[in-house]
């Protein structure tokens, strides 16, 4: 089929926030400390090597997105690549991973709202804000970047705060502060005290905080220089999630000691407390707030481009490549996905410790999964670029083909870490059924569209006798 062609709204400006708001979620504010608590210090570790991960798989994409930009662009490469029966999986992954963080997003929306507003029920604030940030989808694509634009500019405002007081701290220049030095560390059983081992499992629950650094090369697409927009936003990844990542990690284990649960229970709004500054819980409250928000207006527009993707290739619906006549947005993909997403927020409510906790684990374990596909489409699109194409790349992944195969390889270790770490034994089994499902459900469609073929043509042929 036809590419389906969407309106270029987006801005530079637009595609560079968020492209830098697309890694700064909950999973930043909330989950770090999380992190901490299990691996200790050498958590920093996890964050590194989790961090090496998605600029290497953004590399890798970046070199074929800037190729060609395709809608769906993770499954038209897996699929173009590696074969039909790839994409098809990539696609859906990605689309259910995405759709699910819109349901678990809005949940959590609306337990906040409900804490703020006890006269707001949960249920009704988390359908409230779905519908508008789905109607802030419809109206326009410029739209979705402008908001999304002032969003991440809240919250790379509230990082850079938190990364300029906390080194102050550190250095010993904020006078409400006294640091005395690291000996804490080795007072609270050192760099590693919990093993080596959890130092990989912890990389899984890092590419889940990073995951949505790929959204920049999906929204490119819609942008005044795709090509451009795609090469920038992926050179800019690497002094992100070192900025970012590894260094709020690295300020929050020279601040406070790793077992030290009640302050790394919101470490952020806890160590601005400890600089001195006023109403900083209050402040990161808003500042979480604005973060789910964001991370549930990108997974409602990168889903629905996923979703359009598909429609393109015949492995979804074609009724979801319709675009609006007035903005030029994917309509039923963006509805689509919402509805989708409704129900799994009704999870959330029905069955919050089984169905929508197993649910919520398999999501970072089938970005592994999506990333290996996009490692092994990438090896396979080099390999054929060089040998009919001159034109230089306007990117290139580095040591080509060992760095990728060194990607591939540490994934695959990641993803089957999970097996020896009791509390990672779910996610690890329920995202591997869910994969064979998926590409058992391709090869079971494509052998009932062979017989209703075979069917048909012996029908036609008995009416022609």
């Amino acid at each position: 089929m036809a590419q389906v062609e969407l309106g270029k709204t987006l801005k530079t400006r637009h595609i560079t926030m968020i492209s830098i708001g697309g890694i700064i979620g909950t999973g930043l504010f909330v989950g770090t400390g999380k992190n901490i608590m299990s691996t200790g210090p050498a958590t920093i570790v996890s964050y590194i090597l989790a961090c090496l991960i998605i600029v290497f798989i953004m590399r890798m994409l970046g070199e074929m997105a800037s190729t060609k930009p395709e809608n769906g662009s993770f499954a038209a490469y897996s699929s173009r690549y590696i074969g039909r029966w790839a994409g098809y999986t990539v696609g859906w992954l990605y689309w259910a991973s995405w759709v699910f963080i819109v349901g678990l997003e809005a949940a959590v929306i609306g337990g906040m709202l409900h804490s703020w507003v006890p006269s707001i029920p949960v249920w009704v604030g988390s359908v409230g804000i779905t519908l508008l940030l789905t109607a802030i989808n419809l109206y326009s694509v410029k739209t979705f970047g402008e908001f999304e634009y002032w969003l991440a500019f809240i919250k790379v405002g509230a990082i850079i705060v938190f990364l300029v007081v906390g080194a102050l701290m550190i250095f010993g220049v904020l006078p409400t502060f006294e640091h005395n030095g690291f000996a804490f560390i080795q007072e609270a059983g050192g760099f590693a005290p919990n093993g080596v081992l959890p130092i990989f499992t912890g990389i899984v629950f890092v590419i889940f905080s990073i995951c949505g650094a790929e959204v920049a090369a999906i929204a490119a697409g819609e942008s005044e220089d795709p090509k451009r927009n795609i090469v920038r936003a992926i050179n800019n990844v690497i002094y992100r999630l070192a900025l970012f990542f590894v260094g709020s990690v690295l300020i929050m284990i020279c601040i406070i000691p790793w077992n030290n649960t009640e302050l790394l229970a919101a470490p952020y709004a806890n160590i601005l407390e400890m600089a001195g500054l006023p109403m900083a819980a209050q402040l990161m409250q808003i500042v979480i707030f604005t973060s789910l928000i964001s991370v549930m207006n990108s997974a409602i527009f990168t889903s629905s481009r996923m979703l359009l993707g598909m429609a393109e290739k015949g492995d979804a619906p074609a009724i979801f490549m319709k675009l609006s006549k007035k903005s030029s947005a994917p309509t039923f993909a963006i509805i689509g996905s919402t509805v989708v997403a409704y129900f799994c927020a009704i999870l959330y409510f029905i069955s919050p410790d089984v169905i929508f906790y197993f649910l919520g684990n398999a999501v970072g374990a089938l970005m592994i999964i999506v990333y290996i596909f996009i490692a092994v489409a990438h090896i396979r699109f080099r390999k054929q670029y060089e040998k009919t194409e001159t034109e230089p790349l306007a990117i290139k992944m580095w040591l080509f083909p060992y760095l990728t195969y060194v990607t591939i390889a540490m994934l695959a270790g990641v993803y089957l870490c999970q097996m020896f770490i009791s509390s990672l034994q779910a996610q690890f089994y329920m995202s591997t059924i869910l994969v064979i499902f998926v590409v058992g459900s391709f090869f079971l469609r494509e052998r009932l569209k062979k017989t209703t073929l075979t069917t048909a043509s012996a029908t036609r042929n008995a009416d022609v006798e």
